[in-house]
């Protein structure tokens, strides 16, 4: 199955770790492959367990998504090729966070995006995360949940341990 959280408001990466943690409770093999990523003091980076890897394909700055650099485009090209090897660790559940907006501002081609997600073993469970998701990839996944935001702090500062 493919299941894809989107939308404005916060909770996409959070609710595909909520899989993983369910996953990791029945002892099954967790890959995570984060787009646009590069942080390493973030919690599901730091997390260890012995069925359960993440693997980063960004900088550790935002990136400018109305004009990524050449940097940012590589890495996540190169994030998109480990798929397929990502896979051949027979993962239960694999998690390609960020992938739904690092196709929309144009770090990845949205087809071959499409070509390497429908190459991926039926026995391996997917989730997509992020923002501006294209229609496409919406029309492939099984699930596709919307993440709302209805109401924000004005002056919100990320918590470590919960926003990251």
């Amino acid at each position: 199955m493919i299941y894809l959280y989107t939308g404005n408001g916060a909770g996409k990466t959070t609710a595909a770790l909520g899989l993983a943690l369910r996953a990791l409770g029945h002892n099954h093999k967790v890959i995570v492959i984060q787009f646009m990523k590069g942080r390493k003091d973030i919690g599901e980076y730091k997390f260890r367990h012995k069925n359960y890897s993440i693997y980063q394909f960004g900088s550790k700055n935002f990136i400018n998504l109305k004009k990524p650099s050449i940097k940012d485009r590589f890495l996540a090209n190169k994030g998109m090729d480990f798929v397929l090897a990502a896979v051949k660790k027979k993962p239960k559940l694999l998690i390609l966070d960020e992938i739904n907006l690092a196709i929309a501002c144009k770090l990845i081609d949205l087809n071959y995006a499409l070509k390497i997600i429908k190459k991926i073993p039926k026995s391996v469970d997917v989730v997509l995360t992020g923002r501006h998701t294209p229609r496409a990839l919406a029309k492939l996944a099984d699930y596709v949940n919307e993440m709302k935001m209805i109401k924000m702090p004005r002056r919100m500062t990320a918590k470590k341990g919960i926003q990251y």
